[in-house]
């Protein structure tokens, strides 16, 4: 027990000069300070893996864009600055290959945004068996560029090809081998490998869409299409976007059924830029010239992907 008669002890506040002792300014410097390392020691990892495997081959690739690639390996790369990003950009075989490129963007990802949400809309019907429906659309998503490519390869055959059959061009050139025909074919197989992917997005984005709207519409007097217009694709629209930009960058990077299917031609007319940016770094060694279509396709890239979220995500609806 205190003495009653004692003197008081002078608190912090009695005494200007002294301060509580506790949890004050650097008790929080130095909780925060912890946190912050506690922190970056657990993102570590993931920082070293992204260092060496994505930020220095970038800017490796941006250095070799700076050196022209001799004909002979033996002979050393020459210094050239930014002459050859001049060149390469201004030179007529990139510019037709953009073209193309951007050609295959628009045969396959418009097209393919429309069937998979139009299949979802489909296949999302309370009717008996629809899950069979279901698995169909969804089944092309486990498969590969491969297989995909193969199958269409013997639907296309111009001998035993079941769609040249149907189209009346069984025993003549190849759809494959027709200049007008070719990229429009290689964007089908891509749409129809990709189907599943998109399908399944759009499913699962349907399943989140509440019943009450859609019936609060009903009542209201809407009909089944206002209602698919007006509720159904504004609560939809994050996943459109999504798949948007994750089928453009797709398409920009398709290689595999280019490869397989076409090899470029005929006549260069499936020569995209993924593809072009392959002949130059593997076919013919000019490791200068392929890094520069390299950094140049990555900027294309994220000026696509800056746009679509500059413009498209102003429509898109949060349900906020």
């Amino acid at each position: 027990m205190s003495d009653p008669g004692a003197a008081p002890v002078p608190t912090a506040e009695a005494r200007p000069g002294l301060r509580p002792i506790g949890p004050g300014r650097f008790g929080r410097w130095g909780r925060s300070l912890r946190e912050a390392t506690l922190g970056y020691l657990f993102i570590l990892p993931a920082l070293a893996v992204f260092g060496v495997f994505v930020f220095y081959p970038l800017v490796k690739t941006v250095i070799l864009g700076f050196y022209r690639t001799p004909p002979f390996p033996n002979l050393p790369s020459q210094f050239v600055g930014l002459s050859q990003y001049r060149s390469v950009i201004s030179s007529t075989a990139f510019l037709e290959s953009l073209w193309r490129t951007v050609l295959f963007v628009l045969f396959t990802v418009p097209i393919g945004l429309a069937l998979g949400l139009g299949l979802a809309v489909l296949a999302n019907q309370r009717l008996g068996g629809i899950q069979i429906f279901r698995t169909i659309f969804s089944s092309t998503v486990a498969t590969s560029v491969a297989v995909a490519s193969v199958i269409f390869y013997t639907l296309l055959n111009p001998e035993v090809g079941l769609f040249s059959y149907w189209l009346g061009r069984q025993g003549g050139a190849g759809i494959l081998s027709n200049p007008t025909l070719a990229l429009p074919a290689v964007s089908v197989v891509t749409i129809w490998q990709n189907l599943g992917f998109t399908f399944i997005l759009m499913s699962a984005a349907l399943q989140g869409v509440p019943d009450e709207l859609l019936e609060a519409a009903r009542i209201d007097g809407s009909g089944q299409w206002h209602r698919f217009w007006r509720v159904t694709l504004p609560l939809l629209s994050p996943t459109v976007f999504f798949a948007m930009v994750v089928g453009t960058i797709g398409a920009f990077q398709a290689f595999g059924q280019i490869d397989l299917l076409t090899q470029g031609g005929p006549s260069n007319h499936t020569d995209v830029l993924i593809y072009y940016l392959y002949q130059q770094a593997f076919i013919f060694n000019d490791t200068g010239v392929a890094a520069v279509l390299s950094v140049v396709l990555f900027v294309i890239l994220l000026i696509l992907t800056f746009i679509q979220f500059r413009f498209f995500e102003r429509r898109v609806f949060y349900g906020r």
